[in-house]
């Protein structure tokens, strides 16, 4: 099958060079001309594990292009629309005007019979929206939810746990949804689950996962919460709630909080969408749900100085990670940048490390010192804090190699990923979040 990929950043590069190495012909479009010169050349414009081998080999065999003209997109089967719905400057809603500049660009360029598959995250009713303006063209629109976590985006669509295809009634639907299934045939040959809904339940899926995701996320930093005020264990109340099969231990892990560039402003688009529907009330939770995750952040830069005496002006603190997650450079809402610069704030003389993050963090905040080097920006520190749990901090670094470079044995461990043992027995000074 021949397919085009509209929007190459994070989810259109992906899925481009997923969909070429299960042997379709894909071309992968962008307006932005240095990115597109970066993908030609086998080379992602992010950190995403996997992915750069991925590119070269698509590439090399042929099946995978990169091109800024949308011209290029013509004769393909199925169009991805893979572009950005960042959260609007003057609110929570999702800012749709990449989406639309898409679809505007794309309409010239469709032949009757054309499937159309939205990616993009956008609030409920926006597919209706669409799919009549491209009717004009003859061409179908289809919503094709992405469920990709940062770090696992190569393995998450090569071998996804479900594919959500909303379709509009009758036959053109019907063939659509066929179309998707040829499209994503290797997944669908191992018996992955393939759900043909509605259009408005297919958008609906993704704000709803991600809400879901937010509220656990958020529930056990709750806990965590009420564990500091109780002289409670938050890791340990977490793998006893885990136990229970209604719950699960995934996502309990509390913290510092959630961030990145999905689930903050997803779950305010999907509560200003609510909202804009007349059932605000349904989701008012997520409101709270979002405001536990940003105290979390509030909570790690007050034991840092509570850790200090009291004063942290002038004290040399170590940020161990500027990603929001591991395995991923993305820096977008991440807690961890947010701790450094609320630190700075205070007089601090902070500086940060990360694997894969350095030069995005450096040009978000230049005014924060960075080194390539963890043992660089632990020596002579005042105080550690972990807030990114790459396996070189939770991992890899020792209580007594890092005691051998700092100034004071203080740690502030805001991923509670460290062994507090450990620490502790090493004469290191442990403070998690929510922990004893």
């Amino acid at each position: 099958m021949r397919m085009s990929v509209i929007g190459c950043g994070y989810l259109g590069a992906v899925h481009a060079a997923a969909m070429a190495s299960i042997g379709h012909e894909v071309v992968g479009i962008d307006v932005d001309e240095s990115k597109v010169a970066r993908l030609s050349r086998g080379e992602a414009p992010f950190f995403e594990p996997g992915l750069d081998d991925l590119l070269r080999s698509g590439i090399a065999d042929g099946r995978l292009s990169f091109s800024t003209d949308m011209a290029d997109a013509v004769g393909a089967e199925v169009h991805f629309l893979a572009v950005g719905t960042p959260q609007s400057s003057d609110g929570d809603a999702a800012d749709l005007r990449f989406v639309w500049a898409a679809v505007e660009g794309l309409l010239p360029h469709l032949r009757q019979g054309d499937v159309v598959a939205g990616k993009s995250t956008v609030p409920v009713g926006t597919a209706e929206e669409i799919a009549d303006r491209i009717a004009s063209a003859g061409a179908t629109l289809v919503w094709n939810p992405e469920f990709l976590r940062e770090g696992w985006a190569v393995h998450d669509t090569l071998t996804p746990d479900r594919i959500v295809v909303g379709v509009p009634d009758g036959d053109a639907g019907l063939r659509a949804a066929g179309m998707l299934r040829s499209a994503y045939r290797t997944a669908a040959e191992t018996d992955t689950p393939f759900l043909v809904t509605d259009l408005a339940t297919a958008e609906l899926v993704k704000g709803a996962a991600n809400a879901f995701l937010a509220t656990k996320i958020s529930f056990i930093n709750a806990m965590a919460e009420i564990a500091d005020a109780a002289g409670a264990d938050v890791t340990l109340l977490a793998e006893a709630l885990g136990h229970d099969g209604r719950i699960g231990h995934r996502y309990l892990g509390s913290g510092i909080g959630f961030g990145g560039g999905c689930l903050p402003k997803d779950i305010r688009a999907f509560a200003a969408r609510a909202e804009a529907l007349g059932r605000g009330e349904s989701v008012g939770f997520l409101r709270e749900v979002d405001a536990i995750n940003l105290r979390r952040r509030d909570r790690a830069v007050q034991l840092v100085i509570d850790a200090l005496g009291g004063r942290v002006f002038g004290r040399r603190v170590a940020v161990l990670g500027a990603a929001f997650k591991p395995f991923s450079d993305d820096i977008r809402d991440s807690p961890a940048l947010d701790v450094a610069v609320r630190l700075r704030g205070l007089g601090a003389d902070v500086v940060v490390a990360d694997p894969a993050a350095i030069d995005n963090a450096e040009a978000a905040h230049p005014q924060l010192a960075y080194a390539r080097a963890t043992d660089d920006a632990l020596r002579d520190a005042d105080a550690v804090v972990v807030v990114t749990e790459w396996d070189e901090y939770r991992r890899d670094l020792t209580p007594a190699h890092a005691g051998s470079l700092v100034r004071q044995r203080v740690v502030i461990d805001g991923r509670n990923c460290l062994d507090a043992a450990a620490w502790r027995a090493a004469g290191w000074t442990y403070r998690g979040m929510g922990r004893r």
